[in-house]
């Protein structure tokens, strides 16, 4: 019966590894979606600070040149945003990555843990095959036997 225990444990854990790794996949998803919204963020920042038009012509006008500074100013603050996008984007993927290692380390042990289990289960119907033959062998032997003597 240890046998059966050590199957039936050997499955248990087979399916808690691929609980783990489906639970890692969904939260590597999760990241990524994060991800393209970094990107697509980025991408709206840097239209928005090459369609704002020329910053700091000064027209000779105050009130052109209010309208400029205001526009170098813009500019400056999307700038600054989008580079702190940038900054919180990599760390992002290099989390991502982490993720993605532990994905790929999960899904490698669910892996070797079933193949743990599938030789264990051969080598136990293997085992039951040789007692049903040394039985079939006994009976096929005592059968000879009893028609020898009679």
């Amino acid at each position: 019966m240890s046998k059966n225990n050590t199957i039936a444990s050997l499955g248990t854990l087979v399916q808690l590894r691929g609980i783990q790794v489906e639970r890692l996949q969904t939260e590597l998803a999760t990241q990524e979606a994060t991800r393209v919204r970094y990107q697509n963020n980025l991408d709206r920042l840097s239209m928005l600070t090459t369609s704002s038009g020329a910053s700091g012509a000064a027209l000779g006008l105050a009130p052109a040149l209010a309208l400029a500074l205001n526009c170098g100013a813009y500019k400056q603050g999307v700038l600054a945003l989008a580079d702190s996008h940038r900054v919180d984007l990599q760390l992002h993927e290099a989390n991502m990555a982490v993720a993605q290692r532990r994905v790929h380390e999960a899904w490698a042990k669910r892996e070797l843990l079933g193949k743990v289990l599938e030789r264990a289960r051969g080598a136990q119907e293997q085992e039951q095959e040789r007692a049903t033959k040394k039985r079939e062998d006994d009976i096929a032997t005592q059968s000879w036997m009893a028609g020898r003597a009679a």
